[in-house]
């Protein structure tokens, strides 16, 4: 049996620092994704959360039995946009778009991904119709690890688009979170979220 460890290997994606701002490019990885609209606190987010967890799993143990690799399940992401990026702001978070993604390792095919779907079809998942697996290409972005509560990313977040426009660059696509923990199980003051914002 190989076990892997995904996040030590993506160490550079997955953990970045958090005193200062990085610049990084990103590899294309296939993800588990569903597109929804409205606020991180609203039933459609929920569940798609519910519905990427148990997919995820479902690959890793069919990876682990058929193919002998063990690798952890990769945290829960999400893009986050509005139609005219200028108007993003925490205060409209009703109006915002959003992808909920997981990261599939390259030993997950997309016939896993379908005969996953059907396996998880039972346990009547609420947004399995809407989930995709998909090559997502994020390429030159910067990004900074905040730990704390989400209701203060704003001064990170501020920081990363300096950087970007300090260094003759725009910012391009869409922001990016990348959540370490489960913020059901974890204080708000010990949250860590990768943020991340591509760039060109």
């Amino acid at each position: 049996m190989e076990k892997v460890d995904l996040k030590k290997e993506l160490k550079n994606l997955y953990n970045p620092s958090a005193k200062e701002v990085s610049i990084i490019d990103v590899p294309d990885m296939n993800f588990l994704m569903i597109d929804g609209e409205g606020a991180p606190a609203s039933q459609q987010y929920i569940e798609a959360v519910q519905t990427l967890y148990p997919l995820a799993y479902a690959l890793k143990f069919m990876v682990k039995k058929a193919k002998g690799v063990d690798y952890g399940v990769m945290p829960l992401e999400g893009l986050w946009w509005m139609d005219d990026m200028a108007q993003f702001s925490v205060e409209r978070k009703d109006e915002w778009k959003w992808t909920a993604m997981i990261m599939q390792p390259k030993y997950v095919t997309e016939i896993d991904f379908k005969a996953a779907v059907e396996q998880v079809r039972k346990k009547n998942p609420p947004a399995l119709e809407k989930v995709r697996f998909e090559c997502f290409h994020e390429g030159k972005a910067a990004q900074i690890m905040h730990i704390g509560p989400f209701s203060a990313e704003a001064p990170n977040i501020q920081r990363m688009h300096a950087v970007i426009k300090a260094s003759g660059h725009q910012l391009s696509g869409k922001h990016h979170e990348i959540y370490l923990n489960d913020p059901s199980k974890t204080a708000p003051e010990k949250l860590k979220t990768v943020l991340r914002q591509p760039m060109k």
